[in-house]
């Protein structure tokens, strides 16, 4: 999809080879320049309820206004569904968690923000490096940025799944990481679930982000996961700037 004459993008969702139910969510809101990601918590109670409710308040956030207030709907309406989660969760008994991750790009003029809890990833494709730009919010991030393991290690760790901040989760309040800066012609954005991360390497991502041809490049990027048999559900929206 081509929005005005510098915005194109794409999105794609798909259950995964192995699973029965797809807990991803997506927002592909081009009029608004809002995108972003939601991944059910693996393994707590009705992950699909909350990254549903997240793509839904998302949804809901009317066209026309400007950037700063945007940022701020976003964070106000991830707060609240923040809450309603916990409190969902709360009724439904003891020890039930209902969370998700996110992780949202908005894209006003020629700068960008981007912002996320948990481990669903943003990349930034610029001048031909590739970059994460987000920083996993897990485990096994904290025992990388601590010097226990290595990135190699992390990749094998059987606590990979563990994610330690997440809408939803056991936190009062919710902290947003974000990181801001300018676009450049030709920056292309990928946002995902791990699903589909954990599948292709960082270089398959990039070379598949740059691949030319007719099919969108959130199809081919979700189809060399199905191809190696992604055990997860599997999400991908992408975003360039030209």
């Amino acid at each position: 999809m081509t929005v005005g004459n510098r915005i194109s993008c794409w999105a794609t969702t798909h259950v995964g080879a192995r699973r029965s139910h797809n807990e991803d969510a997506l927002v592909n809101r081009p009029d608004l320049g809002l995108w972003a990601v939601a991944d059910g918590a693996g393994g707590h109670a009705a992950g699909e309820v909350a990254s549903g409710m997240i793509v839904a308040t998302l949804e809901a956030i009317p066209p026309g206004i400007g950037g700063a207030e945007l940022l701020s709907q976003v964070r106000a309406r991830i707060a609240a569904t923040h809450t309603e989660l916990r409190k969902e969760a709360e009724r439904r008994g003891p020890d039930v968690t209902i969370a998700s991750t996110v992780v949202v790009l908005v894209v006003r003029e020629d700068h960008f923000a981007c912002l996320w809890a948990g481990d669903s990833r943003a990349y930034l494709l610029r001048d031909g490096d590739f970059m994460q730009i987000s920083h996993d919010h897990s485990l096994v991030q904290e025992l990388v940025d601590s010097g226990a393991i290595d990135a190699a290690q992390a990749e094998r760790h059987p606590h990979a799944n563990i994610i330690t901040r997440a809408v939803g989760a056991a936190m009062d309040e919710l902290a947003l990481e974000k990181v801001s800066d300018r676009l450049r012609p030709g920056d292309r954005f990928l946002l995902c679930s791990d699903g589909l991360n954990k599948t292709l390497s960082d270089a398959d991502l990039a070379a598949l982000l740059t691949r030319a041809g007719d099919e969108a490049p959130t199809d081919t990027l979700v189809s060399a996961a199905l191809a190696r048999q992604v055990n997860d559900n599997v999400t991908a929206v992408v975003i360039a700037y030209s």
